[in-house]
């Protein structure tokens, strides 16, 4: 046992983890650590959502909570997949690999194409979609590639042959992989268009959003060319199998968290912007009345309604109340008869004496 123990590992280490500590095939060593790294940055990402909750004012933001936390939990089981393809394969890592691969990245992109969705709907100003909803697309759009999975898995161990995956070809094994994989493939190039219709709106604030997952699609997509290309040549030894699978792991695992969540997080306490939305309240507004004179807007302008008065003389406009002018009313002319008085008698007050005597 101790002469077929690589260097780095201990003595009573089994073999199907040799790949974990061996000093010579170093890609396993780099690809655990770079993993758990990425672990770790994504457990530290879902602490952060649960404490930002209350500091998110934009209503919309706050409603795509539940389905990124969602999206951050697919995240770190990509992550923790890693470690099932740098062990070797065998009647333990043989399910897990088949069932968890598809399952992990049709949660994540299932999770993007809802987000996505929303966002068709906000750049157009209109009604955003409800918090349960958001999630429910996402679970609802993930759950087809379980129930794939779990059919295949089930069928192909014939219920009690755990050991079949290891005991498969190469060739066969690698095209089973890819074959299972082709929802997920339609849900990567479904989410791409489905972002790509996020940019026709008049809302230009919510574009970015928009950018960010299909900056992620294209990123993922050349990523799963790549490793379904390698998978698939036939002159490449079996040897590097896993080695592309766990790379392509951690690559779009790190490309989840740089391109879609660190971009989110930097908008996700962001001050909610009147210009995002549609004016709800614009028949509301007070308007002034077409006149023959004068500004016709004179609403929310003190200088303006000062001068009115000035030109006008007596008509008020009172702003933020009716719409109706409210003219000073003019003294009434009298037009009654004055009636005949009698001038008073400069004797009235005579008594008959002289002044001053």
């Amino acid at each position: 046992m101790s002469t077929t123990t690589p260097s780095g590992c201990r003595q009573d280490l089994a073999s199907r983890y040799h790949r974990l500590c061996d000093t010579g095939e170093i890609w396993g060593i780099v690809l655990e650590a770079v993993a758990a790294a990425g672990a770790v940055t994504s457990v530290v990402f879902m602490f952060a959502l649960l404490a930002l909750v209350c500091k998110v004012q934009d209503s919309s933001r706050r409603k795509m909570l539940p389905t990124q936390f969602l999206f951050l939990l697919g995240v770190l089981g990509v992550f923790g997949l890693t470690f099932a393809f740098i062990i070797r394969l065998d009647g333990g890592t043989g399910p897990t690999r088949f069932f968890l691969f598809g399952v992990l990245f049709s949660i994540c992109f299932s999770c993007l194409l809802a987000h996505a969705v929303n966002l068709t709907k906000l750049v157009r100003g209109r009604k955003p979609l409800s918090m349960l909803v958001t999630l429910g697309l996402a679970v609802g759009f993930s759950l087809v590639q379980d129930v794939i999975a779990v059919e295949y898995v089930v069928l192909t161990m014939n219920r009690t042959n755990v050991n079949i995956f290891a005991e498969l070809s190469a060739s066969r094994r690698n095209e089973d992989f890819v074959l299972l994989l082709i929802y997920v493939l339609l849900l990567m190039v479904l989410t791409f268009f489905m972002s790509s219709f996020a940019f026709c709106g008049s809302f230009t604030g919510w574009k970015r959003h928009g950018a960010h997952i299909c900056v992620t699609m294209l990123l993922s997509a050349a990523i799963w060319v790549a490793w379904i290309v390698l998978l698939l040549i036939p002159a490449l030894e079996e040897r590097w199998d896993d080695t592309i699978l766990s790379t392509a792991l951690v690559a779009n695992g790190w490309v989840f968290l740089l391109a879609y969540v660190v971009p989110e997080f930097l908008l996700l306490t962001k001050q909610r912007n009147s210009m995002d939305y549609p004016v709800e309240d614009a028949f509301c507004k007070p308007q002034l009345m077409k006149k023959s004179y004068g500004v016709e807007n004179r609403a929310y302008s003190q200088e303006e309604i000062t001068q009115g008065l000035e030109e006008v003389g007596d008509t008020l406009y009172a702003p933020y109340s009716t719409h109706f002018q409210l003219q000073n009313r003019a003294p009434q002319k009298d037009f009654s008869i004055p009636r005949a008085q009698a001038p008073a008698s400069p004797y009235n007050n005579y008594e008959g004496r002289k002044e001053g005597s």
